[in-house]
């Protein structure tokens, strides 16, 4: 540990590596992107995922998409640009860092119009990996805070996928365990399988296995029992978009973590980096929610797991209200019983 997420090769005639999260715990491997398309397909089908990193594979992703541009003023130049990022944008419609790596991207091009294209494609690049190495610092200053918020020999319960796989190489929900360890604490965890695509199972599991943390695999009905019999301290999350009143979209199922955490007394955190936010969204009603396809419930393995034709409701995240969430750990801060106003005061009015 850390694994290295996603990673740019060579210089601006390169290509973008990333693990392929689909084939992991079975397989270890990194597949090579060398096209916008080859990137919208990673996002699209998992095989990299989390909010942080779908951004960064997003941002390079657009610098491929632009490098063999043959424009040669700059409103050509941005022509090219701004379909490479339409097209990356339709890749999954409710993480906003993907959003949020584009708009920067864009805004790092208009902020330089006045180069020459080759020097602005360098330019895109240097970006590009900023954004990449910015992660980095981000998720460890994440981990640090949340490390403050619990006691030696706590357990945390976690749901899905917020570890380093989510992000360039160190997490955010899972960082907060890295950072306990780190300073001596001794802590475990529980993580919930995570229906229907097992991302807690398949890597949450298999990081903490990395990493030395003990952590024990529960089914996602598992988790009230858990609870009612006092073995979770806390229950600490990720996140894929939090608006402005502190709603928080997250993996399908965490909702249901928060109310039951709610209901035993337990403390739920989520841990966002600041460019999760997103301010122009005045609560959670406002989040778009990504619905997948029906054959991740009706199948797996390549068995059918249900009757052929059955109906399916299969959304991809759900949204935890503020009043559930005891803290919201960001790379600026903790934000106590988060509401508009402390959000607002955190983030200076921005991200």
């Amino acid at each position: 540990m850390p694994v290295e997420t996603i990673r740019w090769v060579g210089r601006l005639d390169g290509w973008v590596e990333l693990v392929d999260q689909t084939l992991l715990p079975g397989e270890f491997t990194y597949v090579t992107c060398e096209t916008p398309e080859q990137v919208w397909e990673a996002i699209r089908a998992l095989r990299v995922r989390g909010a942080p990193a779908i951004g960064i594979a997003a941002a390079m992703g657009l610098v491929l998409g632009v490098r063999d541009s043959e424009a040669r003023d700059f409103d050509a130049f941005m022509a090219d640009l701004i379909q490479v990022r339409d097209c990356l944008a339709t890749s999954r419609p409710t993480a906003v860092n993907l959003f949020w790596a584009l708009q920067r991207m864009e805004r790092t091009a208009r902020d330089n119009a006045d180069l020459p294209i080759p020097e602005l494609k360098q330019r895109l690049l240097d970006e590009a990996l900023r954004i990449l190495e910015e992660d980095k610092d981000t998720c460890r200053r994440i981990g640090r805070r949340g490390a403050e918020l619990l006691r030696d020999g706590d357990t945390v319960l976690t749901h899905c996928n917020a570890g380093g796989l989510a992000t360039a190489d160190y997490g955010t929900a899972v960082a907060v365990l890295f950072a306990a360890k780190e300073q001596g604490k001794h802590v475990r965890a529980f993580a919930d399988e995570t229906r229907p695509l097992l991302q807690g199972a398949r890597l949450t599991t298999w990081e903490l296995r990395q990493a030395g943390i003990p952590v024990t695999l529960i089914c996602d009905s598992t988790a009230a029992q858990v609870m009612k019999e006092g073995r979770v301290s806390a229950v600490v999350v990720g996140a894929d978009r939090i608006a402005a009143n502190g709603d928080t979209a997250n993996k399908i199922g965490t909702y249901g973590l928060s109310v039951l955490a709610r209901e035993h007394g337990i403390p739920f955190y989520v841990a966002a980096p600041a460019s999760t936010f997103d301010l122009s969204l005045r609560h959670g009603s406002e989040i778009p929610i990504e619905q997948r396809d029906a054959e991740e419930v009706t199948r797996w393995g390549g068995r059918a797991t249900a009757p052929d034709g059955i109906e399916v409701y299969n959304p991809a995240f759900d949204v935890t209200p503020a009043k559930n969430i005891t803290a919201i750990i960001t790379e600026r801060g903790v934000i106590r019983e988060p509401n508009a106003e402390k959000i607002a005061r955190l983030l200076g009015g921005g991200q």
